[in-house]
């Protein structure tokens, strides 16, 4: 199991992430407010501003406070690295 850091010290697994996205659309922000009624959203920013949003093969919203392409490029490097060995 390949983890992805997205920032502060959490992590998430490569292989249940579905989709990266910027939370500034309003698609994105019914889904923030939707997962959070729900109970399945998980918020990993401590406490700085949202730049990212990833969205979990189990129903669950991750926010993140590094920016896209900088998650996207941690998991890109953690695939090469799977491919490598």
């Amino acid at each position: 199991m390949q983890l992805i850091n997205i920032g502060f010290g959490n992590m998430v697994s490569a292989s249940r992430l579905i989709a990266l996205v910027t939370p500034e659309s309003a698609p994105v922000k019914r889904m923030i407010q939707d997962a959070r009624d729900k109970g399945t959203l998980i918020d990993a920013t401590c406490g700085r501003r949202t730049r990212t949003v990833l969205v979990m093969d189990s129903d669950h919203i991750v926010l993140s406070a590094v920016a896209p392409e900088t998650v996207g490029g941690r998991f890109d490097d953690e695939c090469e690295v799977t491919a490598d060995e």
